[in-house]
């Protein structure tokens, strides 16, 4: 049909014009209503085919919770396989930061649940504010089952608590394997920005922070378990759906001896210092203790500001491991090794040299320690009696470039292949090296002062050891603190036999034959030990102070008074053990807590433990107990002095204890012990009032504490 057009020009509409047009919209209309259609198909069949694991793993995770179990830490044991660091299970509850809504109502709820002292408040406190949002913080472990309890049915009203079932790391023997084992802690947020590791984020989870336990961190940290559990809505568990156990690290085994470790810790008693015992066959080192110490138990915990803050100002330094960071003058324990460069350089033993008791060098008069002299001295007497005028004389004759190259043969000024990240190697001294370093040349009061170990000589603990161990069996050993299966006894030294016999000989009569070591004879019969004691001076006692009163290292504070060394080895006739000591700012003013008897009483451990127990036990009655037992009273004092606990008067049951225990440095002179102590500052006294030498032109001064880090520095002559 024609469409029909009126006189105006327009269009006619029909009823089949109005059918087409209908026809074209609904085609188009389709055609887009089937193209959404296609596209919502294409993507559900992509959402159900392409992504369905991603979807799949979402819906699983509202539904199942995975949850990273921390893996156990590989012990640490020793010689015999005893643990010096273990595992221990238990409950623990941490706090996750970006999940509390109230922390200051949370944390109180907690101290009420979990009887928290406000030593913990404080710490935890501390560390939330610290902590990045994802960084767990431990409120306590150790938890007892109902104290795990009483929280876990409080979940609904405690978010951001997080209570769990795991391990923690244990050190038995405490403060004794602080600096040797260090600590475990919880990784920092640096820690996992570097890494990304989410095990960093795991509540419960641990790194080695100092000493072996980050030295072999990798190696003891194992692989972490998962524990799959379904939840509701709210969160709450429903069911264990798997588990799958972590892998613990692996076991290292060390040459320590536990026993002898934990006995040398204590037995240094109240006293700041430091001993390290080697075996003189395989350089494997039985033992290496340094107290006071901290208690690597409370640090892999969390340590408070407040216990941190005692610690680091404690002027006896217990955050500092004398065994290898410790430098201190070497004193008259040298003196075995300088006889041995005489040797060498074709000094007879049985020459002799006139001792009065001082001698003129240059125009300064340096005086031996005796005042009244030793008469005619060869060089084992000059040893026993370790008089300072038979080394001044000597040493002079041969110079200080043979003494300072046996020194060095013997571990001196060596740095040592051992896992530790810090290690001091102290300083042995010789005409080259005070030319680079000051700049002047070598005189001839510097030989005699690094004859008696004193002036710009310095060593650690640990120096000392390997020379007794090498001067005992001639080789030149090396210490270590792993073992590997390997056979370490050292090449020969090259020192001729007759040379090495004349030494121990001597060494011997320090303490079996009337010398000054006699306080270091052991308790074993027929077991003998040889030795050679030391004094390091770390200043002289002014006129002023003598005019006061001050006569000794007695009346003398803490800081200045001399410090007491001893090196040695036993048995004497087949040397199998070496030993060195050191007691800082000792002064000789206890027999008991003395470097000579402490190493006499260490090594006779080795021979007859019961026995050696008994003693030590006897000892700690009266220095107030153990070192952990010393420790949280020294907390609780400091808490008290900081006026955040009140002051108590001591019951009547304990009162008895506490004033058997002496304040530290303890100053308990047995009976026995008089006649010694009072000679020595009879001693000191009378050459410490002999008048003041002159200084020599153009004298260097010696190292001072500043220039050492460590150690002190001094001139003159010394006690034996």
């Amino acid at each position: 049909m024609a469409i029909a057009v009126n006189l105006f020009g327009k269009k006619h509409i029909s009823a089949a014009t109005l059918s087409l047009t209908f026809s074209r919209r609904a085609m188009f209309l389709g055609a887009a209503q089937a193209g959404v259609g296609a596209l919502l198909a294409g993507r559900m069949g992509y959402i159900a085919i392409a992504q369905n694991e991603k979807y799949r793993l979402l819906s699983e995770s509202n539904r199942v919770n995975l949850t990273i179990i921390p893996p156990r830490r590989g012990w640490i044991i020793d010689r015999n396989g005893l643990p010096i660091a273990n595992n221990r299970t238990d409950f623990r509850v941490d706090l996750i930061k970006d999940r509390l809504q109230n922390p200051e109502q949370t944390v109180a709820t907690l101290t009420q649940l979990l009887s928290l002292s406000p030593n913990d408040v404080e710490r935890i406190n501390e560390d939330l504010e610290k902590a990045a949002g994802f960084q767990p913080v431990q409120v306590s472990d150790g938890l007892t089952y109902e104290q795990f309890a009483a929280v876990s049915v409080r979940l609904g009203d405690l978010p951001g608590v997080a209570p769990a079932q795991g391990f923690s790391r244990n050190y038995p023997a405490g403060p004794s394997v602080g600096h040797l084992i260090g600590y475990v802690g919880a990784p920092s947020a640096e820690d996992y920005q570097k890494s990304r590791n989410p095990l960093f984020i795991t509540p419960g989870f641990k790194v080695g922070k100092q000493g072996l336990e980050k030295s072999f961190d990798d190696y003891l940290t194992g692989k972490p378990g998962a524990r799959r559990v379904e939840v509701t809505a709210r969160g709450d568990v429903v069911r264990d759906l798997e588990t799958r156990p972590d892998t613990p690290g692996r076991t290292m085994r060390l040459t320590i001896d536990a026993g002898l470790q934990e006995f040398a810790g204590r037995r240094l008693g109240t006293q700041s210092g430091a001993v390290v015992v080697m075996d003189c066959h395989t350089g494997d080192i039985l033992c290496s203790a340094s107290m006071p110490s901290y208690d690597p138990n409370s640090f892999s915990d969390g340590i408070s500001q407040l216990e941190w803050s005692m610690l680091s100002q404690d002027d006896h330094v217990p955050l500092r491991n004398k065994t290898l960071q410790g430098l201190y003058p070497p004193g008259s324990t040298v003196k075995p090794m300088v006889a041995m460069a005489l040797l060498e350089a074709g000094v007879r033993p049985e020459e002799t040299v006139g001792c009065s008791g001082a001698l003129r060098v240059g125009n300064t008069l340096f005086h031996c320690w005796s005042r009244r002299g030793h008469g005619a001295v060869n060089m084992q007497r000059g040893i026993a009696q370790s008089c300072d005028i038979y080394f001044y004389v000597m040493a002079q004759r041969i110079g200080m470039d043979p003494i300072a190259l046996m020194a060095r043969r013997l571990g001196l000024g060596q740095r040592f292949d051992l896992p530790f990240p810090s290690q001091s190697y102290g300083t042995v001294p010789d005409p080259a090296w005070k030319l680079k370093k000051y700049g002047k040349e070598w005189q001839a009061y510097d030989t005699v002062n690094a004859t008696i170990g004193q002036g710009y000589m310095l060593v650690n603990p640990t120096q000392l050891a390997v020379m007794a161990a090498r001067i005992a069996s001639g080789r030149n050993l090396s210490p270590k603190y792993i073992m590997d299966g390997k056979q370490h006894g050292g090449d020969l030294l090259g020192i001729m036999p007759d040379h090495l016999e004349v030494i121990r000989n001597a060494m011997s009569a320090v303490v079996n034959g009337g010398g000054t070591g006699a306080a270091a004879r052991m308790s074993i019969p027929d077991v003998l030990m040889a030795g050679k004691t030391g004094t390091a001076q770390v200043r002289r006692i002014t006129m002023a102070e003598r005019r006061s009163g001050v006569r000794g290292n007695a009346s003398l504070p803490f800081k200045l008074r001399d410090h007491a060394l001893f090196l040695g080895f036993a048995p004497y006739d087949s040397p199998r053990y070496a030993i060195g000591c050191i007691i800082e700012h000792g002064g000789h003013v206890s027999r008991v807590q003395d470097a000579p008897m402490i190493s006499a009483d260490c090594l006779s451990y080795l021979y007859d433990r019961p026995k050696m127990l008994e003693k030590l036990t006897a000892l700690e009655a009266e220095w107030g107990g153990t070192p952990q037992d010393r420790l949280a009273r020294q907390l609780d004092a400091y808490r008290i002095e900081k006026g955040l606990a009140a002051s108590t008067p001591p019951s009547p049951a304990n009162a008895a204890g506490n004033a058997a225990a002496p304040a530290r440095p303890g100053a308990d002179d047995d009976a026995d012990s008089v006649s010694e102590t009072e000679a020595r500052e009879a001693a000191e006294t009378e050459r410490r009032q002999a008048p003041e030498p002159a200084p020599t032109p153009g004298a260097s001064p010696s190292p001072s504490p500043a220039a050492t880090g460590t150690g002190t520095g001094g001139t003159g002559s010394q006690q034996p």
